[in-house]
């Protein structure tokens, strides 16, 4: 009779901290799921940590990724749609470092 009246105990606790474990989950504020911006402007030399995370690639991705996500960051922020043209050459900036198309400017080959 003992062991019946332990494990009630038991049930009645484990269920008293499971509904308030939910209640605080429930009361918690809601934060958008879309809310992955990186805060802060440009760096004054792009690095190619930057390029990456303006197209949303890794810093070593392929080169066929690497047009992909410049084709589809373009398409949102292009000029003639009513995207920055700032915007728009940080972008294409970012593909060119990422490419390796633009000169290093500490390089005495330029």
């Amino acid at each position: 009779m003992a062991s019946i009246a332990v494990a009630i105990g038991t049930a009645a606790v484990g269920a008293r901290y499971l509904l308030r474990a939910w209640q605080a989950f429930r009361s918690r504020p809601i934060v958008p799921r879309e809310r992955r911006f990186y805060p802060g402007g440009f760096e004054p030399v792009m690095t190619r940590r930057e390029a990456a995370r303006i197209l949303g690639v890794r810093e070593h991705a392929a080169v066929d990724m690497i047009k992909e996500a410049h084709i589809k960051v373009m398409k949102a922020n292009h000029p003639d749609l009513g995207g920055s043209h700032y915007l728009s050459l940080k972008i294409s900036e970012a593909r060119d470092l990422l490419l390796k198309k633009t000169a290093n400017p500490d390089s005495a080959f330029r």
